[in-house]
């Protein structure tokens, strides 16, 4: 039964640079990287090796923990180089695309839900579907009681899926349908949403501020995570490419990418694959790179990778923002700062709420004693059940007990991304939940 969700708590952060609602160009990269890192729980195996001849699909590697499972090419050419880390771990695939792209063909089933897993599995596309609790690639052989998908992102600067995927309804409602096959398909929107009247799924409405799109609040509203049960996710994106594989039997994982933030020149969007190369998109931030950091991901949960980086295999935001290396005078204790947001209202700027802020990386402090009450972070965090202070503590202690009794089940990183934006402290709250969950990983398996 679909539900209508008014969330009270969180925070939208008054930034500028939002990418215009506008397609700037189509990027082709000249070579692409598949990079599993960004993968959790999935241990490579590199499967092609230099001067190989792949397909917009090929598998390059599997799971070496379980070997049905593949990453694909996302373009056909040659595999020009492997990269390699310390002790030899594998980095990325780089594969140098062709003018004219080729695709795998596959002829996918989806009568029963083992069908749809082994079409999605040697398809290349299982990992795009998470699990949680934990935030990694889904284990074919758990039975989830539900998928969930969110349809929108309210995270800072962050791609607005009514401008990226609103064409692709056809291909969404197939992924749906195909998905559907193994759980409930729950799919979170916002009011008059594109993706409301889709069918074959429980439609929830969501309205709040951020993090009112995260899965994660979507799913701890409606179908909280108990010790010993599985949730998985799927990105609209990747919901996008699953209905693409069914209907005409190719990996395309294409999708519209918003290029933002304060530092970047023009932002608009681009439709290009994952892994392209940050360089291939200079003209955002003018082909000089000193003194701005380049993020994929929202300002809030991305990776920095610099000009010579790559977009993430779930990203759909690319962001651009100056270094703050400037310091102020007197800092903190000047009575009027114009141009500095606070969320605490300690500055005269929130007597200008209609105002968009030029941020930069500047933390404006360094870390400090944490000594918050669980009220100051749970304002932000609007997910009942969760006692975030005590949770980011049980983590900082290694306390498995603590930590399943305050909620590390229902949460990843991302859930906490406000949390260390308003943290006086200045602590890096996502790295302690992320150690806290590897932990998990380590003594739970």
């Amino acid at each position: 039964m679909s539900k209508n969700i008014v969330l009270k708590k969180g925070l939208d952060i008054p930034v500028e640079g939002a990418a215009e609602l506008r397609l700037s160009k189509t990027v082709a990269p000249l070579t692409v990287a598949v990079e599993p890192t960004a993968l959790k729980g999935f241990t490579p195996r590199l499967l092609v090796k230099e001067g190989d001849r792949v397909l917009a699909g090929s598998p390059v590697m599997s799971d070496k923990k379980n070997a049905d499972i593949l990453l694909a090419s996302p373009v056909s050419g040659t595999v020009s180089a492997i990269v390699r880390g310390d002790k030899r771990k594998l980095l990325a695939v780089l594969v140098q695309a062709d003018d004219r792209q080729e695709y795998l063909k596959s002829e996918p089933k989806c009568t029963t839900a083992e069908e749809v897993k082994q079409s999605l599995l040697s398809g290349g596309l299982w990992p795009l579907i998470i699990q949680r609790p934990y935030g990694i690639v889904a284990d074919p052989a758990a039975e989830p009681k539900a998928i969930f998908v969110s349809a929108f992102n309210t995270a800072p600067l962050a791609a607005c899926t009514e401008f990226t995927l609103a064409d692709r309804i056809a291909d969404i409602q197939a992924g749906v349908n195909a998905l559907a096959k193994i759980a409930k398909v729950s799919v979170g929107v916002q009011e008059g949403s594109a993706f409301a009247k889709l069918e074959n799924a429980e439609v929830n409405t969501f309205k709040g501020k951020h993090p009112a799109g995260n899965v994660g609040v979507q799913i701890a509203s409606v179908c909280p995570i108990r010790k010993g049960e599985a949730v998985w996710t799927i990105s609209l994106a990747g919901l996008a490419a699953v209905g693409r594989f069914f209907t005409k039997g190719i990996y395309d994982v294409r999708r519209k990418v918003a290029v933002s933030g304060p530092a970047a020149i023009e932002p608009a969007y681009v439709e290009t694959v994952p892994g392209t190369p940050m360089k291939c998109l200079a003209g955002f931030f003018g082909g000089k790179p000193e003194g701005v950091r380049i993020a994929t991901g929202d300002l809030l949960t991305g990776k920095t990778v610099g000009e010579d980086g790559y977009l993430g295999f779930f990203d759909d935001t690319v962001t651009i923002i100056r270094e703050g290396t400037d310091k102020e005078w007197f800092g903190w204790a000047l009575p009027i700062r114009w141009k500095q947001y606070s969320a605490d209202h300690s500055y005269f700027s929130w007597l200008t709420p209609w105002r968009k802020y030029e941020m930069d990386t500047n933390l404006h402090g360094g870390p400090r004693a944490f000594v918050m009450n669980d009220s100051y972070y749970s304002k932000v965090l609007p997910m009942d059940g969760i006692f975030p202070t005590y949770l980011i503590k049980a983590c900082l202690a290694g306390d498995i007990d603590k930590m399943e009794k305050f909620g590390i089940y229902q949460v990843l990183p991302e859930d906490f991304a406000l949390c260390e934006y308003i943290d006086p402290s200045k602590n890096y709250i996502q790295d302690i939940i992320a150690q806290g969950i590897d932990l998990m990983l380590k003594e739970m398996a």
